[in-house]
């Protein structure tokens, strides 16, 4: 290993010579207040397997660096934490097996190694799974601001040698009040103050804290298409994926027709299907697919779009108005319900929609493989508990575990041809939707 290379290891590792470094290091790391985030506690223990790759990806700002110091916390200086944004470090790993012996030679014992940044590696997976099949004797905890790569090239490369984690925005459930002595007024309030906030701005970290929200979330737009867009994933056209995004936003909850948005973005309908591959690997932009459940009645191929997080997508169409004085309410509760969906049921159900060809359509159905769930969302005043005839149909249809009507101010029960039906206030959907859909213990 020589001595250059040495300096920048030590440089970006100062308690491997001082382990009173540490204490300083992490505080430098971790925001004062952390915001406990649910895939922690359910990858906390994976994380300690040695021999293995733990992914945690996601967009960009996020909090993986963040959450995975969080965990480095209690295993004390022996950590080893490294960024492939390094032009030194990349060449380093040129080679897995000179890597691995470096480590073992140079830095043992070690607790654990972090490589930050991994997508930076021209074979990320491929150098990986090396180093994992050379049983370094430490868990590698691995970032990336894109799982593009990673995604495509890790099941066949890391099947049986990585855990793998996605990380989104905040979902409404992290940032509530952990106080579970509030009288029930007094957290619905807070509830309520935190969806409003929530819906305008998302969960991106930064988003949250800082007073100009609207900027915030406007340079990581620019971040994405900028560094990611352009420069990692080497678009040819940047100015149609920049516009297919707001095409996305301006018409979430709408079946995807890449004819039309070939046509309006100017480039052929491979390439909008390439660069909406690109949106969905990088945790933007999702196409929802329709829950089949084999009947002929039903309509199998065409996805629908959504956005991740409703701040980036309130950014893309410059709106941030509250609920109340915007004409698009309906489709930004949705993609908000559409958000909080997938950051809470985990890799345990899939999200999908339900229409037949009479036109009978319910928003989400949650499919874990048993018996489904559906769920409408309402942004227009309720004054009574009346279900549509597409919940209805639905029900019918299979008899699903439950059903439930997200909307604004109604909260009521009932049973509906043997299922439960439960009208929720989008804050209380919000603040426990494992327990809402699953029926499951919030996490």
């Amino acid at each position: 290993m020589d001595r250059a290379l040495l300096e920048v290891v030590l440089a970006l590792n100062p308690w491997l010579e001082h382990p009173d470094a540490w204490p300083t290091a992490l505080a430098a790391r971790l925001p004062r207040a952390f915001v406990p985030r649910a895939v922690y506690r359910e990858g906390a223990l994976a994380w300690a397997t040695p021999d293995k790759a733990h992914l945690l990806v996601g967009p960009r700002q996020v909090g993986k660096s963040t959450l995975f110091w969080k965990h480095l916390e209690s295993l004390g200086p022996r950590v080893l934490a490294l960024t492939l944004e390094d032009a030194r470090i990349r060449a380093w790993t040129e080679s897995a097996a000179i890597f691995v012996r470096d480590l073992q030679v140079e830095f043992a014992p070690l607790a654990a190694l972090v490589l930050d940044e991994v997508q930076h590696h021209a074979e990320a997976a491929l150098f990986l799974k090396q180093v994992v099949d050379l049983h370094p004797g430490f868990p590698v905890l691995v970032t990336g601001s894109s799982a593009f790569h990673l995604q495509s090239r890790t099941r066949e490369s890391l099947a049986g040698r990585a855990t793998r984690f996605v990380l989104h925005p905040f979902s409404m459930a992290e940032l509530l009040p952990a106080d579970p002595g509030d009288p029930p007024v007094v957290r619905e309030r807070r509830w309520h103050e935190v969806f409003l906030r929530h819906i305008r701005y998302g969960g991106y970290p930064e988003a949250r804290i800082s007073p100009t929200p609207e900027g915030v979330l406007g340079g990581l737009i620019e971040a994405f298409l900028d560094r990611d867009a352009s420069d990692f994933f080497r678009i040819r056209r940047p100015d149609a994926m920049r516009k297919l995004l707001h095409l996305a936003a301006g018409q979430v909850g709408s079946l995807v027709n890449l004819t039309e948005w070939a046509s309006l973005t100017g480039v052929s309908r491979e390439t909008v299907q390439e660069y909406l591959e690109i949106l969905a690997n990088s945790h933007l932009v999702h196409l929802v697919p329709v829950f089949a459940g084999g009947r002929r009645a039903e309509l199998t191929a065409t996805p629908k779009v959504f956005l991740v997080d409703t701040g980036i997508r309130n950014a893309l169409v410059r709106d941030f108005r509250p609920l109340d004085e915007r004409q698009d309410a309906g489709a930004t509760l949705e993609n908000w319900v559409y958000g909080e969906l997938v950051k809470n049921v985990g890799p345990s159900a899939q999200v999908r929609y339900w229409r037949t060809r009479s036109g009978a359509e319910v928003d989400f159905v949650v499919d874990d493989g048993s018996t489904p769930i559906g769920l409408e969302v309402k942004a227009t005043a309720l004054r009574r508990p009346a279900l549509s005839r597409s919940a209805r149909s639905f029900i019918e249809a299979y008899q699903p575990r439950g059903f439930l009507v997200v909307n604004r101010e109604l909260e009521h029960e009932e049973v509906v041809a043997g299922t439960t039906v439960r009208w929720l206030r989008a804050e209380t959907f919000g603040g426990d939707v494992r327990a809402a859909v699953l029926g499951a213990e919030a996490v």
